[in-house]
């Protein structure tokens, strides 16, 4: 799948997530998440879990560019590390890499960065389980 197509269906899939899918090629990804209030938590920091759903978001994106449309492809782990404090209102870019694509499981990893920020501000690392061929859409 193109980033255009990956675009369209995260769009449908996810209606609220306002997100553009910047790139996808060579088993990697870049999203840019667009930020609000809504992503804040106390202390004026955009929160922990829109970390974690921007890192799942750039490894779905990679996979769908990588092996196809597997819509039906689900995450069995995610570990995140939060480096620092991104700034607040500022859009988050996940860049993800695919490490290995097996017939069953794909392991990658994605940095989380404020935008115009080159220091990461949160490291992930997700492995996703790949359904077999029957059940596949």
């Amino acid at each position: 799948m193109t980033a255009a197509e990956i675009q369209i269906l995260l769009q449908k899939e996810f209606p609220g997530y306002q997100m553009n899918v910047e790139s996808c090629k060579n088993r990697t990804a870049r999203i840019l998440l667009y930020t609000d209030h809504t992503h804040l938590r106390p202390g004026g920091t955009i929160s922990g879990p829109t970390m974690m759903m921007l890192a799942d978001l750039a490894m779905y994106a990679a996979i769908l560019n990588t092996i196809g449309s597997v819509v039906l492809a689900v995450t069995t782990n995610l570990n995140i590390n939060f480096l620092k404090k991104p700034e607040p209102y500022k859009s988050l870019v996940g860049e993800s890499t695919l490490m290995k694509v097996g017939k069953r499981l794909i392991v990658g990893e994605v940095s989380i960065y404020s935008e115009d920020n080159p220091e990461p501000v949160a490291h992930a690392t997700c492995t996703y389980s790949i359904p077999p061929e029957s059940f596949r859409a």
